[in-house]
């Protein structure tokens, strides 16, 4: 199963494999707070800049975001992590719900539906 969840959020039992997904190591959180760091996942900077967490963009970021993923070779690590018998949380820094974490989730579950 695939979650989500701030990072500075308390960690569960149940959210097994920690893995950071944006470009920039969030300030104030100590290394062991995740699993493992995918900054190669995050968009691009150009992207996230043109986003700004904009909800009224996200539709759009989604589907720049999409085309992004498709030839990033990282995606095939998660994958991997996510057809293991294991929980997988996604965290992320941003205040912001509309964010890269949730579009990655999306992203991973229609490929794991195939």
């Amino acid at each position: 199963m695939i979650k989500v969840k701030r990072i500075y959020d308390s960690a569960g039992k149940d959210d097994g494999v920690r893995i950071l997904v944006d470009k920039l190591w969030p300030r104030g959180i100590s290394k062991d707070k995740v699993d493992v760091w995918l900054k190669d996942v995050a968009p691009s900077e150009k992207l996230r800049k043109w986003y700004n967490h904009d909800p009224n963009k996200w539709e759009e970021f989604k589907r720049k975001y999409f085309e992004e993923l498709e030839k990033n070779p990282k995606v095939e690590v998660l994958l991997q992590l996510t057809k293991k018998d294991t929980n997988v949380t996604l965290v992320y820094a941003s205040k912001s719900p509309y964010n890269n974490a949730f579009a990655l989730k999306e992203y991973l579950e229609k490929l794991l539906t195939k």
